[in-house]
């Protein structure tokens, strides 16, 4: 009998009991509004953020809310104005050009390798197109940063990281968001921490805190921050800095501070799934594993993997056949975008030049979710059935 995996794809773990029992005593109290609260209480969203600059050791932190929203403020923080370029990916997804496209800038997209992180020698040959660089980490792959960094440094271009896909991943040690100007990060429910929506914003820079906060919307309460500069600094620009509404609440908050003491132990059990998916999928004719460098500490919360050259039709037909086995795979190489496997030639907003070396990558790139609820086990059959049907259409193409 052939195997056939039953699981969820999209089926995530409970709530904590911890954060439940903590987002019931907000919606007992009422005061879910991020700044109601009592006489001296300590609202759920300003510890969040007190705990998670200290997680990341950075100096601020703001919690917002969307990591769409987390990075378009980032954006308006650092400057940029309608018309303006802004460099990033051309492997990422659908709100990394939105932000862009929501401050009223113009994305230039940078090419992909075949590590699937940003070509830093494509990257170097714009850096004269733009002065700020939203870098998405896409798929949680982390590039060299030390020759990234080099790069934009010499230009004078300013890093915002997106690090939807890299909550708990670091390069050298240095956890990711720290590298940039500003750090963003996603707290929607495919991500490492889940609150549905949400995201968060670090910097170490006074300034850009100060005028991300009241992008927020703080309606000049900034005293009520934990993890935010003084008053002098907000004084400086209050009357300068729109209010651009995106709050997180408390409820949130609530539900989000327990997963974030937990997330170092989650990650080491997203890595253990996805080493057994990689193993098991090391040594597959016309499959090409994605080597992580030593020096990134990884989330393996998703994995992927390359079907370069393949024709469209032989990856639709190893498509289907893992499907049929109850194993949902991810394709970016389709004409028509699916979900979120749009390209940058999906947006159409966003114009750019072809990129045949990235296209050639694109087209080849092979996407699956890790859930938590995932066993061991579970992944170890998942990559039988991914050999077995990938090595059969391969075989038939031969």
């Amino acid at each position: 009998m052939t195997d056939r995996f039953t699981g969820s794809f999209t089926q995530q773990e409970p709530i904590p009991d911890e954060a439940i029992e903590a987002a019931l005593a907000v919606l007992r109290h009422g005061r879910l509004h991020r700044y109601n609260v009592s006489d001296g209480e300590l609202g759920e969203t300003a510890l969040l953020e007190q705990e998670f600059a200290t997680q990341t050791g950075a100096r601020y932190c703001l919690a917002v809310a969307s990591g769409g929203y987390a990075m378009a403020t980032a954006m308006r923080a650092v400057g940029v104005q309608p018309g303006d370029a802004v460099l990033t990916n051309a492997f990422t997804l659908a709100p990394v050009p939105g932000a862009i496209a929501s401050v009223n800038a113009r994305p230039v997209f940078v090419g992909v390798t075949e590590e699937l992180t940003i070509d830093l020698d494509d990257l170097a040959s714009k850096a004269d197109q733009a002065k700020v660089l939203l870098l998405s980490h896409m798929r949680g792959h982390l590039c060299d940063m030390d020759r990234l960094m080099e790069i934009c440094d010499a230009e004078g271009i300013t890093v915002i990281e997106d690090c939807a896909h890299t909550m708990g991943a670091a390069w050298r040690g240095v956890p990711s968001g720290r590298q940039g100007a500003i750090g963003c990060y996603s707290c929607q429910t495919y991500k490492h921490v889940n609150s549905g929506e949400g995201g968060l914003l670090i910097t170490d820079n006074e300034e850009l805190a100060a005028k991300a906060v009241m992008l927020s919307g703080s309606y000049m309460l900034y005293e009520r921050h934990l993890a935010a500069p003084g008053p002098e600094v907000f004084e400086r620009i209050k009357y300068h800095t729109p209010n651009v509404s995106g709050r997180m609440d408390n409820l949130r908050s609530a539900i989000l501070r327990p997963q974030l003491k937990d997330l170092n132990a989650q990650v080491a059990r997203w890595n253990e799934r996805y080493q057994t998916l990689e193993a098991g999928l090391r040594d597959v004719p016309g499959l090409t594993v994605i080597e992580r460098p030593a020096e990134e500490s990884y989330v393996g919360s998703s994995i992927q993997f390359l079907l370069l050259d393949w024709t469209p039709e032989a990856v639709q037909e190893a498509i289907a056949r893992c499907s049929a086995r109850g194993v949902e795979l991810k394709w970016f190489g389709a004409d028509e975008p699916a979900g979120f496997t749009s390209r940058y030639d999906s947006w159409r907003y966003a114009q750019s030049e072809r990129m045949p070396a990235s296209d050639r990558v694109l087209t080849g790139i092979v996407d699956m979710r890790v859930p938590l609820t995932f066993s061991l086990d579970d992944c170890a059959l998942i990559a039988r059935i991914i050999r077995a049907e990938v090595s059969a259409v391969h075989q038939s193409q031969l």
